[in-house]
């Protein structure tokens, strides 16, 4: 079991910082390579950029919760319901 997880490819979880705006302020983001290849398949099944696509899902937070914490790891969350989502199961969600 720890091969699968030990034996992942360094390059996976190398940290990433992209540069973006974020209701009109420049900011940088910094992620594991990973989360940024589900994001970027993400947005793009929306016809979008990445910054589009995560300057959208940043307004519509600011408009559903009033404010982001770690925005950061709201993102990954985002990643792991993508991923979940995908193979079939079910993510449970504060709207549910």
């Amino acid at each position: 079991m720890c091969q699968v997880y030990a034996g992942q490819c360094p390059e996976s979880y190398e940290p990433v910082t992209r540069r973006l705006r974020l209701s009109g302020h420049s900011t940088s983001i910094r992620l594991e390579r990973s989360f940024w290849r589900i994001l970027d398949a993400m947005a793009a099944r929306e016809g979008m950029t990445t910054p589009a696509f995560i300057s959208r899902l940043y307004d519509e937070v600011q408009e559903i919760q009033g404010e982001t914490r770690n925005f950061a790891s709201l993102l990954r969350c985002a990643c792991l319901i993508e991923t979940q989502q995908a193979r079939g199961a079910g993510f449970a969600t504060a709207a549910e």
